[in-house]
């Protein structure tokens, strides 16, 4: 009885959501641009995010990659690290780059967890390549970003958390100095 109640509830939130929100948030896919589930990618817009060829950009569940343009976010990580602001925008170039030569230009799958949107409109997903690579996951395996959980998109901080100490004590991509 009690796990019913928390469909009917899930049910009404997403209702609400796209209610609220409207469809625009809802994601389209065409034939010739999905194939068996899968969509290009056109761009890496930065280590985290990256934009498929119907337009939508997507920020990868889970990771948090060194801002590579300067914005408010940028500024408070400099703050808040005693970084030097071009030391962590070069961090954020390389993880881009990570991210760009993973994903630019190949098919992904995208996986959802609880929220589907953030507040900024961009579908969070974890993120497949047709090879089955999970790109939420090699970004932090080879050291290109760190964990960064918010509840309730939760389903593999656990997981993450160990890649990132592995690739922390072994040195792996930024955590080589």
């Amino acid at each position: 009885m009690r796990k019913e109640l928390q469909y009917v509830q899930a049910a009404i939130l997403i209702a609400l959501s796209v209610v609220y929100f409207g469809a625009r948030h809802l994601p389209v896919l065409k034939n010739a641009e999905a194939k068996n589930g899968f969509l290009y990618v056109s761009r890496v817009v930065d280590g985290d995010t990256i934009k498929l060829s119907t337009g939508q950009r997507v920020r990868l569940i889970g990771v948090d990659t060194p801002e590579l343009h300067y914005s408010d976010k940028l500024l408070r990580d400099a703050a808040k690290s005693h970084q030097d602001i071009k030391a962590i925008q070069a961090m954020g170039k390389r993880s881009s780059d990570f991210t760009n030569a993973l994903c630019s230009g190949k098919r992904v799958r995208l996986e959802f967890d609880v929220e589907r949107h953030d507040r900024y409109g961009r579908v969070l997903a974890y993120v497949y390549l047709e090879d089955g690579t999970f790109v939420n996951a090699r970004i932090l395996e080879e050291g290109y970003g760190q964990v960064m959980t918010i509840p309730p998109n939760v389903k593999y901080a656990e997981y993450f958390l160990r890649l990132q100490k592995v690739a922390r004590e072994e040195g792996r991509g930024l955590w080589k100095s």
